[in-house]
């Protein structure tokens, strides 16, 4: 059995980073402040101690020129992995990774890799305000050529976060910011890979299915485990890459319980989940839903800066456990 080493998600990202430079001279880190400052969320501590300027290069404060130089490097046989701190700022990037990046395997045959890693620090929750708040998976998943990952804690952080490195195409990787410090156990084998595209059930339930991925997991965990007081039995499904997304793993999922809620923490208003759900009700899973499927996400709101307003537009433990309630009484009447 691997060794396992208790580490927050911001260490996990930091080591999976670390190992795959050592292994592979053409990986390298660029981003604001993630050389001598070690990142705006603690995620590159020490890295340009080890690898020099280089490879862990600071750039001047411009996404557009980010991106660019990043899906350019990409080309020529470089690894780049770009710290684009908030997931706001995707919106500055967009021109070079949707109609640049994403485009380039398709154009050219297969034969002209872009393996470029967009590391995000994603969702509300630590009081960042409107502009520095969002979860906007909904655009990027729509681009086809885009592959995106949401892991829900350190461990598959550390795990998805080397297999999208190791991809040969445009990756968005989604980091929660409000779990930066959350510590779990960490499988510390450099050569510990999750696939992209593996899903994972995180609890076993025969009452319900549960689908939520990023911060949302957490609470989604221990909602399930306090209704199980109530004889609620509760199946959590982390899909942890959204594209490619592991569509056998949900039917079978949902086939066993009849009953579906996805939740996650970006707008619901064509929010991803939406596309989940059109996933299910287009399969043979289907015909087993004994309820209409339920989506818990935020309001439709800019995300406030006061600490009570942004935690009253989110799903919390309650709102889910509350949810899940309903769910249980509707289907026994």
């Amino acid at each position: 059995m691997s060794e396992t080493k208790l580490m927050a998600l911001r260490e996990a990202v930091n080591l999976a980073m670390t190992e795959e430079m050592r292994k592979d001279e053409n990986i390298y880190l660029m981003g604001e402040d993630v050389g001598v400052y070690g990142g705006d969320f603690g995620t590159s501590v020490g890295m340009i101690e080890e690898f020099g300027a280089k490879r862990v290069k600071d750039t001047p404060i411009s996404e557009a020129a980010i991106s660019g130089a990043a899906i350019g490097s990409a080309i020529t046989g470089l690894r780049p992995i770009v710290d684009v701190t908030f997931m706001d700022f995707l919106t500055i990037m967009m021109d070079a990774i949707v109609n640049n990046g994403a485009k380039n395997n398709y154009m050219f045959g297969g034969g002209l890799k872009t393996p470029v890693t967009f590391r995000v620090a994603s969702g509300s929750g630590i009081g960042s305000a409107a502009q520095h708040s969002q979860s906007l998976e909904a655009w990027m998943t729509h681009i086809p050529g885009i592959k995106v990952v949401a892991p829900g804690n350190a461990n598959d952080a550390k795990g998805l976060l080397k297999s999208a490195i190791q991809d040969n195409n445009i990756v968005i990787f989604m980091e929660p910011k409000a779990l930066y410090g959350k510590k779990e156990e960490v499988n510390q084998d450099p050569d510990f890979y999750i696939p992209l595209g593996k899903g994972e059930i995180k609890r076993e339930g025969t009452d319900l299915t549960i689908i939520s991925y990023g911060r949302m997991l957490e609470r989604v965990l221990q909602a399930a485990e306090e209704v199980a007081e109530d004889g609620i039995n509760v199946e959590v499904l982390d899909p942890r890459t959204l594209v490619p997304l592991d569509k056998e793993l949900i039917i079978e999922s949902v086939k066993k319980t009849g009953k579906v809620m996805l939740v996650n923490d970006a707008y619901k208003t064509g929010g991803y989940t939406g596309e989940i759900a059109t996933m299910i009700t287009e399969s043979e899973a289907f015909d087993y839903l004994d309820h209409p499927i339920v989506r818990l996400a935020s309001e439709d709101v800019p995300v406030p800066y006061a600490r009570v307003l942004e935690q009253a537009i989110l799903p919390d433990v309650e709102k889910i456990k509350a949810a899940i309630h309903k769910m249980a009484k509707n289907g026994n009447e």
